[in-house]
């Protein structure tokens, strides 16, 4: 979500895919119930909540063992539950030691169907770019379906997802930790908060991209307080309109002084090697850049590079973006 949650479709390709995983489910359906449906029939008899979500009403069940998440598995980690079976990606890198156990099934946007049915899960949760498979996973188990328009709802996410979990308590005690810390922050900062311009910056493989003020990261660093340039100073509707894109903007290497700040952030990330190599050897470019070199924060050596959880869409990566502001906000010299 994050870029990691931006909307994947390709219909064809999960046309073809849909028919053979669809059509080997009722076959294993038909060896084991006769051909009745669904799957996991004893979920049906277990009790469970009506819950309304973006691809229609699911009964969840009360009390579930097999959890499947379709993305990455950060927020059920965070509410206490760790999946059986997850999307585990670079991105989940930071917190890769309590993933411990938790199967991979596939790729962002692209979960293996064959290897969640493996998995025999008594619950699935994803998000509503997931639509396409929806019609196969709920036949595999009871499936809910967040909406997620872009990263910068991560909160109103994970709430719905520690509801639908029932984990609305836990979810709440994990949130108003978020915010001491955030408070925490802002005591030591002290009058420094209300001075610093934070600029965030990505290098893709094709592009540097600027993150604004409704991203996830964005998000982040309003919650602390800060304050963006006036370049990267667009709300999710306004950026929507401007450039087509709710948190983030393209700038040419010409217009790079866009990225100026009191201080930058900066990372690369792409969902595959080649793409993460080009990205790293566009970034070696930049930093040669006489145009990067004048900016103020590069001359003033307030220049951070940090991991892309920077681009995350949960609570995990929103508290580690909350360490890098201690650590380079407050604990650097």
């Amino acid at each position: 979500m994050n870029d990691n949650y931006m909307k994947i479709k390709s219909f064809t390709r999960w046309w073809r895919f849909g028919i053979v995983i669809f059509c080997s489910l009722l076959f294993a359906v038909a060896c084991h119930r006769g051909g009745s449906l669904p799957v996991n029939n004893q979920n049906i008899k277990a009790a469970c909540r009506q819950v309304e979500h973006a691809a229609g009403i699911t009964c969840v069940p009360e009390k579930f063992e097999r959890l499947v998440t379709l993305d990455d598995a950060e927020n059920a980690i965070a509410l206490g539950i760790k999946p059986i079976g997850a999307v585990i990606s670079d991105f989940s890198s930071s917190w890769q030691d309590q993933l411990t156990g938790v199967q991979n099934i596939g790729t962002t946007g692209e979960p293996n169907l064959e290897s969640i049915l493996a998995l025999n899960p008594d619950l699935i949760v994803g998000s509503d770019y997931q639509q396409d498979i929806y019609p196969i996973t709920s036949k595999i188990a009871p499936t809910f379906l967040v909406n997620f328009e872009h990263s910068g709802q991560w909160k109103e996410v994970f709430t719905k997802i520690s509801v639908a979990l029932g984990k609305e308590e836990v979810g709440e005690q994990v949130m108003e930790n978020y915010y001491r810390r955030l408070a925490e922050f802002k005591q030591k900062m002290g009058n420094n908060l209300s001075n610093l311009k934070i600029s965030v910056v990505r290098v893709y493989p094709n592009n540097i991209n600027l993150y604004l003020l409704d991203s996830f990261c964005g998000t982040v660093l309003q919650d602390a307080g800060l304050s963006r340039p006036e370049s990267q100073n667009f709300t999710a509707s306004e950026a929507e309109k401007l450039f087509g894109n709710p948190i983030q903007m393209s700038v040419g290497n010409e217009l790079i002084e866009q990225a100026d700040g009191d201080v930058i952030f900066i990372w690369t990330a792409e969902n595959n090697a080649k793409g993460n190599q080009t990205a790293k050897r566009n970034l070696e470019r930049l930093k040669s850049n006489q145009l990067w070199k004048n900016l103020k924060a590069v001359k003033e050596n307030k220049v951070y590079f940090v991991p892309n959880y920077w681009i995350g869409s949960g609570m995990l990566a929103a508290n580690a973006i909350i360490d890098d502001l201690f650590k380079y906000l407050i604990n650097t010299p």
